[in-house]
């Protein structure tokens, strides 16, 4: 059974990280991941660097910007987790956009994935009618979950059908706009968040864009299985470099309610 599939199968409360490969030096990637797997975070998200992340804000923006002058493309990035899985167990997903992906190659993309002990996929820009025909069967074959995403906007019949074609897990886009640190989530968006409770998918979903405290990440665990949170964490990486104790701290933050 895929990793993805046994932590949601054993437990709740799924916090997910999020930071880009090569951010904020070209060799980070493998010690954060380790860090953040020390700190006892539950599933990692690796973002693919790009010259256009049209869905991100200006964290994550400047964090792939900084990568990419730093060097780090696809190969450098399976080449880093190449011994990845000889001390790192918890679910690792790649995230990114298609483009890169169509770059390298699909095919090779998928087969590297494999050998490297990646779990997952999340391509925000590829449409799921042309996942479904030209790239579910090989992505499939390679044994890799492929993570669609839902927005306040999605249809009820658009949801039900993503459902259908997800594995692994939903990712829910907490509001309507690119990534970043958020204040409290609004009433309108609890609603949101209610109405797909209320809905009773097949696969379990993850809160993402806005969790950046205890607080939001309490919320989002009252709704759904667990929160992703990603412009937070790499704004920290930006100020503090890849300090593990540093790392370890902020996701005791998010775990534990601060003491007053």
């Amino acid at each position: 059974m895929n990793r993805i599939n046994q932590l949601f199968q054993s437990k709740k409360d799924i916090l997910s990280i999020y930071f880009t490969a090569g951010f904020p030096e070209p060799d980070a990637t493998v010690p954060i991941i380790r860090a953040l797997a020390n700190a006892g975070v539950d599933m990692v998200e690796i973002g693919i660097p790009f010259s256009d992340p049209m869905a991100d804000g200006p964290v994550i923006q400047q964090s792939s910007d900084t990568a990419l002058k730093n060097g780090m493309s696809l190969k450098r990035l399976f080449s880093q987790l190449r011994d990845i899985r000889k001390e790192v167990h918890i679910p690792l997903l790649l995230m990114g956009y298609l483009n890169p992906v169509m770059q390298y190659g699909v095919e090779n993309f998928c087969r590297d994935c494999r050998s490297t002990g990646i779990d997952g996929v999340i391509l925000p820009d590829l449409p799921l009618e042309i996942y479904r025909e030209e790239y579910k069967a090989v992505f499939e074959s390679y044994g890799l979950q492929y993570v669609l995403l839902i927005t306040p906007q999605t249809t009820v019949e658009r949801i039900r059908m993503i459902d259908r074609e997800s594995s692994g897990f939903i990712y829910m886009v907490s509001a309507s706009a690119t990534t970043g640190v958020k204040g409290k989530f609004t009433t309108e968006q609890k609603t949101y968040f209610h109405r797909i409770q209320q809905m009773k998918l097949t696969n379990p979903a993850l809160i993402g864009f806005g969790i950046s405290d205890h607080e939001s990440f309490e919320v989002a665990c009252s709704y759904m299985q667990g929160a992703i949170i990603g412009s937070a964490f790499v704004k920290m990486l930006g100020r503090g470099g890849v300090d593990e104790k540093e790392i370890g701290a902020f996701i005791e933050s998010i775990k534990k309610p601060a003491v007053r």
